[in-house]
């Protein structure tokens, strides 16, 4: 080879390593809070407030990202949690929300509590352009891709399981005479629309009172009474897990028997009726799209193991009978696989593409039948839960899954 046949040579491939680094270069796209090392992900929780059980979501989701961590990452990179204590207070939320995205510069959020809450960014991340991934709400308004395209929910919608609840009073007790206790605000509403819906022409004449009550107020023992004297035999109840548990006590203490359906919320074990005692609960009628963790028929599956193999290592003082242990665990499950997904391409507009391309996706705690579907059109990640009654210290599911439909 001649000496400039040599130089055309080297000048070629030294061309095509060039255009090589370029391709590779090309190929990462990201936007703030990622680097080739790390991915910044915020969150805002009620660490303090009326809705303080819940904060074990937070709790364990940073407990989750610690094992990513531990185990690589996503794809080689690390994930940095950001998790503010908002008190369920939507103007600290806003703060909070604020600082994530304009101080810490997060990629996005995800998993933030609170139906009021999220409401009070929905609008402002929608502006910034900034995902608002799988609130821990089942508000039906986070399915709104059209409208709200950086926003996409993770639990059934509160309407839906209205739908459920109504239809269960409708086949079992025809007759019913209900009254409504619930919260007052965007997650009560929207919960009430869906009895109300599910009940259909024959929602004026069953329901005879519907008493509300606000997250400031001490107890509902006022609003049990006034049910109780409107002579009502099916209670519904909508709260968070603090006036969920009120409401069980005091039921059982003045000696009321109605049918007690109580919103999934404030469902848990471990959260509401422990606390407000076992003794008042039984009977009581619910529904869940997850594996309860204190139903023995699950000690053998493979997705009980593995969420009580972390529950072990990784947060080894959480309270297993406590569901929010599962939600928390199941939403930064979905959010890591979302991140695989994204592969090089960190952009928040990769983010929401990838998280509308979730397919039969079967997360492990989730019943067995209900799996994760999203799409451009679709940001209801879940439809679908079961019916559930209160015996003895835990749940026993019973029928099948149900889909609440809405529209």
């Amino acid at each position: 080879m001649s000496v400039r046949q040599a130089k055309v040579t080297a000048t070629v491939l030294a061309g095509a390593l060039l255009l090589a680094a370029g391709a590779v270069q090309a190929q990462k796209k990201y936007d703030p809070g990622v680097t080739d090392t790390e991915i910044m992900i915020g969150q805002t929780n009620p660490y303090s407030g009326p809705l303080a059980s819940y904060s074990t979501q937070g709790r364990v989701q940073a407990a989750y990202y610690n094992m990513i961590n531990e185990q690589g990452g996503v794809n080689g990179r690390k994930i940095t949690w950001i998790s503010y204590d908002d008190a369920y207070s939507p103007p600290k939320t806003v703060e909070m929300t604020r600082k994530l995205v304009e101080s810490d510069e997060v990629l996005f959020i995800a998993g933030p509590v609170g139906t009021p809450t999220n409401s009070a960014i929905w609008h402002y991340m929608n502006e910034k352009k900034v995902p608002q991934l799988f609130p821990a709400t089942g508000a039906s308004k986070w399915d709104d891709p059209k409208g709200h395209p950086w926003t996409m929910g993770f639990f059934i919608s509160y309407r839906a399981e209205g739908r459920i609840y109504a239809a269960y009073i409708l086949k079992n007790k025809p007759d019913a005479r209900i009254g409504v206790l619930y919260q007052n605000d965007d997650f009560g509403k929207d919960y009430m629309q869906g009895v109300v819906d599910g009940l259909g022409d024959k929602a004026a004449s069953m329901i005879k009172l519907k008493v509300s009550y606000e997250t400031t107020d001490a107890t509902v023992d006022s609003q049990i009474l006034q049910l109780q004297a409107a002579g009502c035999d099916v209670l519904v109840t909508i709260a968070i897990p603090k006036f969920g548990a009120q409401a069980v006590r005091k039921v059982g203490q003045i000696g009321w028997k109605p049918l007690h359906i109580l919103n999934g919320v404030a469902s848990s074990v471990g959260a509401t009726l422990k606390p407000a005692g076992f003794e008042y609960a039984q009977g009581i009628i619910t529904d869940n799209s997850f594996k309860d963790p204190t139903d023995p028929q699950w000690q053998n599956d493979a997705g009980y193991k593995q969420w009580a193999s972390f529950m072990d290592k990784y947060y080894p003082n959480g309270d297993r009978s406590d569901n929010q242990t599962v939600y928390g665990y199941s939403i930064a499950q979905l959010t890591v696989q979302v991140l695989k997904q994204c592969g090089d391409d960190l952009t928040r507009e990769n983010v929401m593409k990838q998280a509308a391309s979730l397919h039969d996706l079967a997360l492990p705690m989730l019943l067995p039948g209900i799996e994760i579907n999203t799409s451009a059109t679709n940001f209801a990640p879940i439809r679908q839960a079961q019916m559930r009654r209160f015996e003895g210290e835990r749940y026993v599911p019973f029928g099948p899954v149900l889909t609440g439909a809405i529209g």
